[in-house]
């Protein structure tokens, strides 16, 4: 995991979650990282936590699903941190579950907005910065709902199916100049999102307990692998946590 020493990473919807989780490891392990999120204040303090710690972070409020914002962010981290090494997209959202008869049409332009243009905002905007340095990684949160349709969630099903293949075109298009393109599919994870499943009470994973769902330091401790040559066999493809030969891999069992 030394790998990512003195690498410049950029999380998206890092305010809380596995955002949060994944910026303190990366942290944790000597890598300059930039918090991203629409609330900025959360950010603001996870990042003078990290500084308190000796690490290196700053906050950047930023909307993925405003590419001026997205770009503004990369600008900076590349400014400040020397260039871009890692972008992970990890920001999210899933609210509110609904059926498709009953759908609010802002809703899921919402999710589409943030899911799907949001990651394909932070590709376009790191590609013309990683790209010329040599290459890095540009890791995305997809999840199983990408190949498994569940009630209320056609929204995210879609979104996330969208960009388990915009990983797919990510890798086509760029493997040969180095950019390492992954998806980490974490499986059902214990974080706000899951609160908000759960109160739901629609599809199985809202029947889940909260013991079921793993910690998000597991989606951390993952992430920080796949940012690694030793992911290489994975590039364009979906890593899953489920699967118990990357758990090992990982060293979470």
């Amino acid at each position: 995991m030394t790998d990512v020493k003195n690498k410049s990473v950029i999380i998206t919807g890092a305010s809380r979650g596995i955002g949060a989780a994944a910026a303190r490891k990366f942290a944790e392990l000597g890598a300059k990282v930039m918090l991203c999120a629409r609330s900025g204040g959360e950010i603001e303090e996870i990042a003078s936590e990290i500084t308190r710690n000796g690490g290196t972070a700053i906050a950047q409020k930023t909307d993925v699903a405003d590419f001026d914002q997205v770009q503004a962010a990369v600008e900076r981290a590349s400014s400040e941190f020397g260039g871009l090494d890692i972008l992970i997209n990890n920001a999210g959202a899933l609210d509110p579950v609904e059926r498709l008869e009953n759908a609010t049409v802002a809703a899921w332009d919402n999710i589409i907005d943030v899911n799907v243009k949001g990651v394909f905002y932070g590709i376009r905007a790191a590609l013309p910065v990683i790209k010329p340095a040599g290459g890095g990684s540009i890791i995305t949160i997809g999840s199983g709902a990408a190949t498994g349709a569940l009630e209320g969630w056609s929204h995210y099903c879609s979104s996330k199916a969208a960009v388990h293949h915009l990983n797919a075109c990510l890798h086509e298009e760029e493997n040969a100049n180095n950019i390492r393109a992954l998806v980490l599919s974490p499986g059902t994870v214990a974080t706000e999102m899951q609160r908000v499943i759960k109160k739901s009470g629609v599809n199985p994973v809202s029947q889940l307990d909260w013991e079921d769902h793993i910690p998000p330091e597991w989606v951390a401790d993952t992430l920080v692998w796949m940012a690694t040559g030793d992911s290489d066999d994975y590039r364009g493809a979906v890593v899953s946590l489920r699967d118990e030969n990357i758990r090992k891999r990982v060293g979470l069992i």
